[in-house]
């Protein structure tokens, strides 16, 4: 009798506010395709490897923000405050970003262009911006990848980009704090993507230096999100151009995807120690024409009303 009262209070504990058993995650990847003129694309995963276009593949998201009212790059992430928040690149050659955010990533809010590099007037591009909130700051950091003639004249004639990565901060996405550098380590820097985990910051990032060419992913680390970051780490990915890192960790393991832009397919590496890392592009698939985005948790009640869609 005891033993069976035991288990009714157990069960019971279920039901009670605060005693709720965890509800089950599953795995999104927000994505463009083409150029980017049609908007988000979204696709769900239940392990991380095979991904599954949501909506028969079609837009979740028109683009509206500037001048040519792209899409690319989009990054999502969830703030504490419960809502979505994304942003994207929205031009080859503007000096803003587009922000929007959604309760669900159904319904959108308006778009907003954020000229990030407002005081560069020379700045020729803002590319492949992402977000995340930190807990130090208690502020969300945008960063993206921006080319300033003049500013790095040690790798000024290696191509006809020469970018580092730069940031801004916010707290209500109405005023931003003053852009800054956040990564130069002497060569042509893109695509930047940053973690937290243990209390530090792990960046992903694209040596892009293409003489002689690199084109692969690295790694570098810091103890504020504001850096200052590590030198890079030795390429993770292989024998092949590699672009728009971004990680997910599923279990003890994390994943890295990246768009293998060059073989028109998407690739990826994993790691339990964010040191050693193995290919395992065979092992994912994508729905055909993904480009790079992101990839990050909802809950697995999120999924069900994008499956409506």
């Amino acid at each position: 009798m005891k033993k069976l009262l035991f288990i009714l209070i157990i069960a019971a504990g279920y039901l009670l506010p605060g005693c709720q058993k965890p509800e089950k995650e599953v795995y999104l990847f927000s994505y463009f395709k083409n150029n980017g003129e049609d908007g988000l694309h979204l696709a769900y995963s239940y392990d991380g490897l095979s991904w599954t276009a949501l909506k028969n593949d079609s837009s979740f998201l028109t683009p509206t923000a500037g001048f040519d009212k792209l899409m690319r790059d989009p990054c999502i992430t969830i703030g504490p405050d419960g809502q979505f928040h994304m942003v994207w690149t929205c031009s080859w050659k503007e000096r803003g970003i587009g922000y929007a955010s959604s309760p669900d990533l159904i319904n959108w809010s308006e778009q907003k262009y954020v000229m990030v590099m407002e005081k560069e007037d020379s700045a020729q591009n803002c590319w492949a911006p992402e977000i995340m909130f930190d807990d130090v700051l208690q502020k969300y950091i945008i960063y993206w990848a921006t080319t300033i003639p003049g500013h790095f004249p040690e790798t000024e004639n290696m191509g006809d980009y020469n970018h580092r990565i730069y940031y801004t901060t916010t707290s209500d996405f109405e005023t931003f704090s003053d852009t800054q550098l956040l990564y130069d380590q002497g060569f042509n820097v893109i695509d930047a993507s940053i973690i937290k985990t243990n209390g530090e910051y792990v960046m992903f990032l694209k040596d892009e230096t293409r003489n002689p060419p690199q084109k692969n992913i690295r790694v570098a680390t810091a103890t504020s999100v504001t850096g200052p970051y590590t030198r890079p780490s030795e390429p993770i990915t292989g024998d092949y151009w590699a672009e728009g890192p971004t990680p997910l960790q599923i279990g003890n393991k994390w994943y890295v995807y990246f768009d293998k832009y060059m073989e028109h397919s998407m690739g990826a590496v994993a790691s339990k120690d964010l040191k050693n890392w193995t290919d395992v592009s065979g092992q994912v698939k994508f729905p055909d024409g993904t480009r790079h985005g992101t990839a990050f948790k909802v809950p697995e009640k999120a999924l069900e009303k994008l499956l409506k869609e």
